[in-house]
């Protein structure tokens, strides 16, 4: 028999509603929406609780849950209101859980050879940190490593944002910076931060040989300090009047002609 939750103060929904405003500091993630949770299952992410409406249609609520409870994850049906407290968004599509989140240590992020690893300095906008995950995983970057000053990779906006790529790419959460450069240089990585002009231009930057690039927040980008701790500066060329593009968009273009060139 599969639980039903009808009261909006059922202690589970507390425990969903406390992960949506966690900032990454336990050990538990909330997952948003059928296709999220069910990419958790299939990358083999262990799933503690599976809230489920009871408006979806009855088929597709027990392929999704039979396939979670094999995943060692409970059950429950909950009733419209109870979901509505569940989910962070507005209009939930039918499926929360709660997750354990994947740990990857600083060296972890940077261990798979030849290195293309994403050295992320101040990405607040989980949107954007989701996005540029997602664009990692699609170009075959090799690890993650985010600053303290970004967003929780794990937070339930930023896991939206990689629809499942989060799952799988290696992402060192919370690190120091100028200690992720030492290491990545150690590893026998070459430096290139990403300047908005100034830096090689994108196609003549060299990304057959190991890589860490570097990319700053939205708005401010890189500091000098880790400007000057880089090996190489690289530029996307763009036409006038525009001299900038969104982070996740320059990610997504460095990480594309790096997989270009490593397959030419």
């Amino acid at each position: 028999m599969v639980e039903r939750i009808t009261s909006r103060h059922n202690p589970a929904v507390r425990r969903f509603r406390e992960l949506a405003r966690s900032r990454g500091t336990g050990e538990w993630m909330l997952l948003d929406g059928d296709h999220l949770v069910e990419e958790a299952i299939r990358s083999g992410v262990r799933l503690d609780l599976v809230a489920l409406a009871e408006h979806m249609e009855e088929e597709r609520r027990a392929d999704i849950g039979a396939h979670a409870a094999r995943a060692g994850a409970t059950c429950v049906v909950v009733s419209a209101p109870v979901l509505a407290a569940m989910s962070p968004v507005k209009n939930p599509s039918g499926v929360v859980a709660i997750g354990r989140r994947p740990s990857a240590s600083l060296d972890a992020a940077l261990s798979i050879s030849p290195q293309m690893v994403l050295l992320l300095d101040g990405i607040q906008d989980p949107g954007n940190f989701g996005a540029i995950v997602r664009a990692a995983e699609a170009c075959g970057a090799t690890g993650i490593v985010a600053s303290e000053g970004c967003a929780d990779p794990f937070g339930w906006k930023a896991l939206r944002g990689g629809m499942g790529s989060t799952f799988r790419v290696r992402v060192a959460a919370r690190q120091p910076m100028a200690e992720a450069i030492a290491r990545a240089r150690h590893r026998g990585a070459r430096v290139i931060a990403a300047v908005p002009r100034g830096g090689v231009a994108l196609p003549d930057c060299d990304l057959r040989t190991p890589s860490a690039i570097l990319l700053g927040g939205e708005g401010g980008g890189l500091p000098e300090a880790l400007l000057d701790a880089a090996d190489a500066r690289v530029s996307i060329p763009m036409r006038a009047p525009v001299e900038s593009l969104n982070v996740a968009i320059s990610a997504a273009l460095v990480l594309y002609e790096a997989a270009r060139q490593r397959s030419a």
